[in-house]
C-alpha cells in the first residue's frame, strides 16, 4: 500500500526562527518557512501570497503579522487549518474561513502542565496575571525620561558630549495618564503606583470611577488609586500617557490632532498597543515641532515598517524625542515558543481526526 504524501505546513514571520522545532518531531509533515512578510491589502503581495500558499493544508500565523481576509482565503484552495498565536485575531476573516470549511484554531499562551511539553519549552511564559508588554511599556517610558537611548550612543562615540550630554526627568509623583484601563492598563498603572509613587488617571469611553475603584482592589492597591477622569483631562493632566486599548473602528485614530494639543510640552507619549489609535499624520506634525517632549513607540501604521518609512529616520526629523522598538512587547521567549508548542500540537490532532485545543471557528 502506498504511503500517504505528507501534510504541508506553511510557517509565516516567524522573525526569530523558533518555529520548526516544534512542529518537526511530527510525522509526515513538509515544513517550508516564509519569514518575509508580505501584505495582503496591496495587490503585487496578495498575487504572492496566495501563489506561495497555493499548496499548502495548513498555514501557522504570528499574530497579526500577515492577515488573512476573504481575498486572500478565497484563493488558497487546499488550505485547510490556519493556527493562530494568542486567542483573537482580527486580521484573519474567521467568518468567511467557517464558510469554507477552514478551522482556526488559538493559543492560550500560559505555562504547560504536562511533562513533555515542560520538557520542550526553553522558558516559561509570565505568570498568570502579568504581560511582557507592561515590562516592555515601562522599558520605552524610562528610555525616554532617563536618556537611556541618546546617553548609550554619547558613551559609546567616546565624543566631547559622552558625559552627562543632558538631563533625566525623574517621574516620582508625577501624572500617569491610562488610556483604557483593561489588563494592560492596569498591570502599567500598578507599576506606578507601587514603583514610582505615581497619580494615576484613567479614561476610556465606558470607564466610571466605580469601575476604577474595582480595578484598582482587583490589582491588591486600595480604593481610590486610579481616578476616572474625561479624555481632556487626562491629556491635558498627565505627564506620560500610555495607550491601552484595543483596536477596533471606534477606536481608530482616538489620538488625533485635539488630544495631542492638550497634552504638556513636557509629557510624553507611549504607545505599544497598535499605531493606528494615534492619528499619524497629527502625531509626525507634533513631534516635528517638538510639541511634546517624547515619544516611545513599539507599534505602528505598518508593520514591519518599510525601509523607506520616515520613522526610520526620525532622528533627522523630529524635535522631540522618540524611542522606536520594532513590536516587542509580546515577543517574550515563553510565550513565543509556547504558542508554536500549542500550534504543533493542534497540527497532531487536526492529522489524527481530534478535535483542535482553542478553537475559533
Amino acid at each position: 500500500m502506498a504511503s500517504q504524501p505528507p501534510t504541508r505546513l506553511a510557517i509565516l514571520d516567524d522573525y526569530s526562527g523558533v518555529a520548526r522545532q516544534h512542529f518537526a518531531r511530527i510525522p509526515n509533515l513538509h515544513i517550508d518557512d516564509f519569514a518575509d512578510t508580505l501584505n495582503p491589502s496591496k495587490p503585487a503581495d496578495l498575487e504572492t501570497l496566495a501563489s506561495r500558499l497555493q499548496p499548502y493544508q495548513i498555514v501557522s500565523t504570528m499574530r497579526e503579522r500577515t492577515p488573512f481576509p476573504a481575498e486572500l482565503i478565497r484563493r488558497l484552495p487546499n488550505l485547510k487549518l490556519i493556527l493562530n498565536a494568542s486567542a483573537r485575531n482580527a486580521s484573519i476573516d474567521i467568518a468567511f474561513a467557517s464558510e469554507r470549511g477552514i478551522l482556526v484554531s488559538g493559543t492560550k499562551g500560559e505555562a504547560p502542565t504536562g511533562a513533555r511539553d515542560l520538557e520542550n519549552l526553553p522558558s516559561l511564559p509570565p505568570p498568570k496575571g502579568h504581560s511582557s508588554v507592561v515590562q516592555h511599556n515601562w522599558a520605552l517610558t524610562l528610555a525616554l525620561l532617563s536618556r537611556i537611548s541618546q546617553d548609550d550612543a554619547a558613551v559609546k562615540a567616546q565624543g566631547k558630549a559622552a558625559w552627562h550630554s543632558g538631563l533625566m526627568v525623574p517621574i516620582a509623583g508625577r501624572t500617569l495618564g491610562i488610556v483604557g484601563l483593561g489588563k494592560l492598563g492596569v498591570g502599567t498603572a500598578k507599576v506606578g503606583v507601587l514603583g514610582f509613587g505615581m497619580k494615576v488617571i484613567a479614561w476610556s469611553e465606558n470607564l466610571t470611577q466605580s469601575k476604577a475603584d474595582e480595578a484598582a482592589e482587583g490589582a491588591g492597591l486600595p480604593k481610590g488609586s486610579f481616578k476616572a477622569v474625561s479624555k481632556e483631562e487626562l491629556f491635558r493632566e498627565a505627564d506620560v500617557v500610555s495607550l491601552h486599548l484595543v483596536l477596533s473602528a471606534r477606536s481608530r485614530g482616538i489620538v488625533g490632532e485635539s488630544e495631542l494639543a492638550q497634552m504638556k510640552k513636557t509629557a510624553i507619549l507611549i504607545n505599544t498597543s497598535r499605531g493606528p489609535l494615534i492619528d499619524e499624520e497629527a502625531f509626525i506634525d507634533v513631534l516635528e515641532k517638538g510639541g511634546i517632549r517624547g515619544a516611545g513607540l513599539d507599534v505602528y501604521w505598518e508593520e514591519p515598517l518599510p525601509k523607506d518609512s520616515k520613522w526610520r529616520s526620525v532622528d533627522s526629523w523630529a524635535k522631540s524625542e522618540v524611542v522606536l522598538s520594532p513590536h516587542m512587547g509580546y515577543v517574550n521567549k515563553g510565550t513565543i515558543h509556547r504558542w508554536y508548542q500549542e500550534q504543533a500540537e493542534n497540527v497532531e490532532r487536526w492529522m489524527k481526526g481530534e478535535e483542535v485545543l482553542n478553537p475559533m471557528s
